[in-house]
């Protein structure tokens, strides 16, 4: 079995050339990064909290996430600065098609009660976010484990200049968009 970027570049790549019309093979759209991030806003005070969620990312992703701290202190939500206050990961290359293959083929399926992803996610320049409630739906996480539920936030940077070739695009990749 293929994955989707030997697919990308056999199969997809041709289709969505046909059906954009484009006449050369570089104004084709494709899949420039994908970044996953979560804010930790409740477990800011909790060192082994920040840490723990830091690992499962680092599981789901495979590759080690970087803590972003704050930058500013804004009394109203007693934050100080040099607080952590998210948690963000950027794929690309191969780490990036394989998150977005098990994204679509394992881990949108787990999700309850599922009818797709919606259409109206994109940003007006080609890029398209989606946003889990719970990180437990991925396979590389033990649902015995979790002790605390946190959300994601999947942004798909694509090449595509407009939200038109950008849908084509992950379509043809297997995002199951929700239908009317």
């Amino acid at each position: 079995m293929e994955n989707l970027l030997e697919r990308y570049k056999s199969k997809i790549v041709p289709e969505l050339q046909k059906e954009l019309g484009y006449k050369n093979i570089f104004q084709i759209p494709a899949l420039e990064k994908v970044v996953i991030s979560t804010g930790v806003g409740d477990f800011k005070e909790e060192k082994a909290a920040i840490e723990k969620i830091a690992k499962e990312i680092s599981k789901i992703t495979g590759q080690k996430p970087k803590i972003n701290l704050s930058t500013k202190a804004v009394s109203a939500f007693k934050l100080r600065i040099g607080q952590p206050v998210g948690i963000t990961t950027t794929l690309r290359a191969d780490r990036m098609y394989d998150f977005v293959e098990k994204l679509i083929n394992i881990a949108l399926p787990r999700v309850r009660d599922f009818k797709g992803t919606s259409a109206k996610a994109f940003d007006g320049k080609g890029n398209y976010s989606i946003g889990i409630r719970d990180y437990s739906i991925f396979p590389e996480v033990k649902y015995e484990e979790v002790d605390k539920a946190f959300g994601l936030q999947v942004n798909i940077k694509t090449t595509a200049k407009n939200d038109k070739d950008a849908k084509a695009l992950l379509s043809h990749l297997g995002i199951p968009f929700e239908k009317k």
